[in-house]
């Protein structure tokens, strides 16, 4: 009954974005000839607003239905104190409240991961606000918890979601969504075993975190539609502190 409801919960959303919204998608690299069958991570880096569920306008009903029956989803407690949390709530088979703290929270979603889950997650952890930073005037670092989670599972691939971000239709403080405006994406597919051993060859066990940081980092500056980094003192965290997840 729980996958049903998120599935339909997906499936009106999708319907809704494609009324409002234009899409436009562009594969990075060779397209599998099934993308979705092994999918475990699903990674949306240029995080820009909450309204990035819209971004479900551009996936296929597939990939709605992987999320539904088997989706692990992290949400910080902060999002969920909002209005827009009971949303979450239900939009994935497992969604696990997390705090910004190296804790039992974070532990909980590494537990959920089973041999079918796919987990879907933001890397960066927080939101980018108009200027270019975060919240905190920080520029925009990839945390370390994806890379828990590319040691947490043993094969499959990892979509990569590079968006172009979404402060033209919703910044962070703005009450209403835009309509009738494009949302640019671009899509990588990668192997897990092949990217967590490449990484791991290049850093060792020690640095593969910092090493899946730097990496998404660079991928997000390169492919990312109209992404340009904004450089500003960092602050204590170098992007391998307790600050994981969603803002």
């Amino acid at each position: 009954m729980r996958g049903l409801i998120s599935f339909t919960i997906l499936l009106v959303i999708k319907v809704i974005s494609r009324i409002f919204y234009r899409f436009q998608v562009e594969w990075i690299g060779e397209l599998p000839p099934d993308p979705w069958r092994r999918l475990r991570i699903l990674a949306v880096l240029n995080h820009t607003s909450l309204y990035e569920p819209i971004l479900v306008g551009a996936a296929p009903l597939r990939l709605l239905q992987k999320l539904a029956w088997w989706g692990v989803l992290p949400v910080a407690a902060k999002t969920m104190r909002r209005k827009v949390g009971i949303f979450f709530r239900l939009i994935a088979r497992n969604v696990v409240v997390v705090t910004r703290k190296r804790d039992h929270t974070w532990q909980e979603v590494l537990e959920k991961i089973d041999h079918r889950a796919m987990v879907c997650i933001l890397p960066e952890g927080r939101m980018m606000r108009p200027g270019g930073l975060d919240a905190d005037g920080n520029p925009m670092t990839v945390r370390g918890g994806i890379a828990d989670i590319l040691l947490a599972i043993d094969d499959g691939t990892m979509l990569l979601v590079y968006s172009g971000g979404l402060h033209h239709i919703q910044a962070p403080g703005e009450r209403f969504p835009r309509l009738f405006k494009t949302v640019s994406l671009r899509l990588e597919m990668v192997e897990i075993a092949a990217y967590r051993e490449r990484l791991l060859a290049q850093a060792g066990k020690e640095g593969f975190k910092k090493a899946v940081i730097r990496d998404l980092e660079e991928r997000r500056n390169r492919h990312c539609p109209g992404y340009v980094p904004v450089t500003a003192p960092r602050s204590a965290e170098d992007g391998s502190g307790s600050e994981r997840l969603t803002a």
